[in-house]
């Protein structure tokens, strides 16, 4: 049992709930005490009813914030490449097994997703080097 983390956080949509571990009891069961909430948008940590968090709790949050944001950011970008991916997956299948009733069910949908991501896109390139000189 001593192998287990001092703390457990129960990812939820943008944040987690922070349980502290307890091992050390008479029964030598696992318990697990909410101590506090997280709010990664906002980088807001809620201590659990009218607790006051220990210095050793807050760093352990903090450190939890950080690796959870960078593997979201990863993440988030390997889901960028794999999108590029199905691209072009998307055209061979188009170009070389697609039938006509597959075609005419997804090409609407298709044509307007990719215009609206180009638009996007090109915006958002043309943000990043500015106006043209003269």
């Amino acid at each position: 049992m001593s192998d287990l983390p001092d703390y457990h956080f129960r990812i939820r949509e943008n944040g987690a709930a922070v349980f502290r571990i307890d091992t050390a009891n008479r029964q030598r069961r696992i318990e697990m005490e909410q101590i506090a909430t997280v709010h990664l948008g906002k980088g807001e940590i809620r201590p659990q009813g009218a607790r006051a968090l220990t210095e050793e709790d807050l760093a352990e949050i903090t450190r939890w914030i950080e690796a959870r944001r960078t593997l979201l950011a990863r993440r988030e970008m390997d889901e960028m490449h794999r999108t590029v991916e199905q691209l072009n997956l998307t055209a061979h299948w188009a170009q070389t097994r697609a039938t006509p009733e597959q075609l005419d069910e997804v090409t609407d949908a298709l044509l307007l997703a990719m215009h609206d991501l180009r638009s996007v896109l090109v915006r958002k390139k043309a943000d990043r080097t500015g106006p043209p000189e003269s």
